[in-house]
């Protein structure tokens, strides 16, 4: 006869299947996206919370993807500055991605290329050795510096992303670049207004590396 008892040890038992099956299922683990650049991604002149990084963790939230975003971008940063401090912040933030937006300050200054191809190479290789996917974001400069140097900054993102075989976006600015009331009075940050452009630029280069 199907009793009391009977039936409690049969709740008893579908409770503890149940939990069991709930147990087995891994928890959703949120992994960090480094933003490792220049007064182009600390949001020099704007509100920080207006920055296109900002607004990269908003729309990551928004897709229900598991990363936060991490941003270590320091206004005027060069590549060589960047080089000094990158090993402590892969070591804080132990990234699955790094969004490495370094190399304009190396060119407004004049400073040699191939020591910026340099410390973006090493910056890559120690990112890589974390296991770190890595996006390079490239840039270009104004015609005032010479077809010759201008030509050769340029190419040196792509041959470094060529040859690392990273994913690459060649110009930050693309989608603005043309447009002068895109920017501040300094005619070289953006405004507040454009910095969704500019993570939808972003976006495209960046949501493969989200799927791997």
């Amino acid at each position: 006869m199907f009793n009391l008892l009977s039936l409690f040890i049969l709740l008893f038992s579908s409770l503890i299947i149940n939990t069991a099956a709930h147990a087995t299922q891994p928890a959703a683990t949120t992994r960090n996206i480094l933003i490792f650049g220049d007064s182009l991604s600390a949001g020099y002149g704007i509100a920080v919370n207006e920055s296109w990084p900002a607004l990269l963790g908003e729309r990551l939230k928004q897709k229900g993807k598991p990363y936060a975003v991490v941003n270590a971008s320091i206004s005027g940063e060069t590549t060589a500055g960047g080089r000094t401090r990158f090993a402590a912040a892969l070591q804080q933030t132990q990234p699955a991605i790094v969004i490495l937006e370094l190399g304009a300050n190396d060119g407004l200054q004049g400073l040699p290329i191939a020591e910026m191809q340099a410390n973006l190479g090493a910056m890559i290789k120690a990112a890589r050795q974390h296991k770190s996917r890595v996006l390079l974001v490239g840039t270009r400069l104004p015609p005032n510096y010479g077809k010759d140097y201008t030509q050769r900054f340029e190419t040196a993102f792509h041959t470094l992303a060529r040859r690392e075989k990273i994913a690459l976006l060649p110009f930050l600015l693309e989608p603005i670049a043309l447009d002068a009331s895109a920017f501040q009075a300094d005619g070289l940050h953006p405004v507040a207004a454009v910095q969704s452009k500019l993570l939808d630029h972003v976006w495209q280069a960046l949501e493969p590396l989200l799927k791997r």
